[in-house]
């Protein structure tokens, strides 16, 4: 027995041992949907005749399977059976599928014709039987666009759920994998999964996550975005506490670390669960060059992000209210090329970083091609024609085009778009204060993030809590050591040895 709903009320119905009955209920909860195929067929036989119902949603469901593996062999071969017992003859002998199973849940039933499969009923028995016969609309496995590498795998996660859990499953084969699965929204029914290695998990966190998907009702998700907003838990942050990405190879990393990667149906992006602002600085092209090449590239990644967040800040500070620490030639420098500026500096700073920001998502919003052309064509116009209008200074269109060429460098999107925010913030404090409001808008940046935990991880971890790992998360910090030396997980695996020699 199970609950079905409608809009008022909550209506329990069974699978009936009248066909009619279910028949008349399938055609009360999909209606006159025209996708929807539904039909019944008289299997005549002297003494034992049968009557079936078949159904399936024709667009998701492979038509053809549906005719050479079921119908036409129960139609054509069933009459010649000496079996008598239509359900065992179904289930054992007529079906030319593997993967057919009987089921006495209406809900589970439904819920499988909405997926894809074809669900099929029988005149006196009380149960269905479900055949696996999906052909989702999807795109192919393509090449990663959105965080590509110079070397290694360039696959790319897609929309389709299957597609995304044996894209892991090609990289870890490994028995102790768990693919769990449940389904979110009483709508979208989307279909989710916790993928991880049961002997490396730390104990308790695939718990966690499922306590969390348990505590809202939600309508409808339609990407993995959503599940993060509810799955977090200090959602007034601009940072993220999951680690998100395209790349399979990558999300098989975290596996083998520990972690649990989060897959979403309909989604081409993965959560990763814990993360910490270390992991977000990452590129998987740090494990496939040499050390001392990621070491340097995680180096420029860093200072890029500081200058992303300070360059406007502190010009401003230091133009605003404290000239006296610039060099001469400096100042008189700046001084010249804001001759022909009207406005105060914060105008000129705040004008700029408009630009610069809606370039940037014009070039996000326009297609292919035409959103580069975008981006550079028109950085440079609007650029130029600002400073000859007298609108701005050069320098200030340098700092500007500098902290933002630098959020470019942060391979991960979203957390790059902190910095976006919080450079915005910096620049109010700064004018307010200059030099002291610089430094303190970075001190309670600074807090918040100490302030942070990620499923029992310090955010800032490993420059903060370094014993907890026996200071072994240094070896994978901003020097990363070569690979013969990073002999253990971190702390929060259960297994700890990465590395054993023979």
């Amino acid at each position: 027995m199970t609950e079905l709903y409608d809009d008022k009320n909550k209506v329990k119905v069974e699978i009936s041992n009248s066909l009619e009955n279910n028949v008349r209920t399938l055609k009360s909860l999909f209606g006159d949907s025209g996708d929807i195929v539904q039909k019944s067929f008289v299997l005549e036989r002297e003494g034992n005749p049968g009557k079936i119902h078949v159904i399936y949603i024709d667009g998701l469901t492979d038509n053809d399977m549906v005719e050479n593996s079921f119908l036409r062999p129960l139609l054509y071969e069933w009459r010649g059976r000496k079996e008598t017992d239509l359900r065992k003859s179904i289930l054992y002998m007529e079906a030319q599928t593997v993967d057919i199973k009987e089921e006495n849940d209406f809900d589970k039933v439904v819920l499988s014709i909405l997926k894809g499969d074809t669900a099929v009923f029988l005149d006196g028995c009380d149960s269905a039987f479900l055949i696996s016969t999906k052909k989702l609309p999807l795109r192919s496995v393509g090449q990663n666009e959105k965080e590509p590498s110079v070397r290694g795998p360039q696959d790319s996660f897609n929309e389709g759920f299957r597609t995304s859990t044996a894209l892991l499953r090609r990289r870890i084969r490994d028995p102790k994998l768990r693919v769990e699965q449940g389904n979110l929204g009483e709508r979208s029914r989307t279909d989710y999964a916790l993928v991880y290695l049961e002997d490396v998990v730390k104990d308790g966190l695939v718990d966690e996550l499922k306590k969390r998907f348990e505590q809202y009702e939600i309508d409808a998700v339609f990407d993995s975005g959503m599940v993060e907003h509810y799955l977090e838990e200090h959602w007034y942050s601009p940072f993220p506490i999951f680690q998100s990405t395209t790349r399979p190879d990558k999300a098989a990393s975290a596996i083998a670390e520990g972690r649990v990667v989060i897959v979403i149906d309909n989604s081409p992006e993965v959560l990763i669960a814990p993360a910490n602002i270390n992991m977000l600085f990452q590129s998987s092209d740090d494990y496939y060059n040499r050390w001392a090449v990621a070491a340097f590239a995680r180096t420029i990644r860093y200072i890029a992000a500081f200058i992303a967040i300070a360059a406007p800040g502190f010009y401003l500070a230091v133009t605003m209210y404290h000239t006296e620490i610039l060099p001469d030639k400096l100042l008189y420098a700046i001084a010249a090329a804001r001759s022909a500026v009207t406005g105060p500096v914060v105008v000129e700073i705040l004008l700029m970083e408009f630009f610069f920001e809606l370039l940037r998502e014009a070039g996000l919003r326009l297609p292919g091609q035409l959103g580069n052309t975008i981006g550079v064509v028109g950085g440079l116009i609007v650029g130029q024609a600002a400073v000859d209008a007298g609108l701005v200074s050069t320098i200030v269109v340098i700092v500007v085009a500098l902290g933002a060429i630098c959020s470019f460098a942060i391979p991960n999107e979203e957390f790059s778009s902190c910095f976006r925010l919080l450079k915005f913030f910096i620049i109010l404090t700064s004018a307010l204060l200059g030099l002291y409001g610089f430094i303190l808008g970075l001190i309670l940046i600074a807090i918040h993030l100490a302030n942070l935990v990620s499923f029992g991880v310090p955010y800032l971890m490993p420059a903060v809590g370094g014993s907890i790992n026996d200071f072994q998360g240094k070896q994978d910090f901003v020097y990363r050591v070569p690979f013969k030396k990073m002999v253990q997980r971190p702390f929060w695996a259960r297994d700890r040895i990465r590395i054993r020699r023979r």
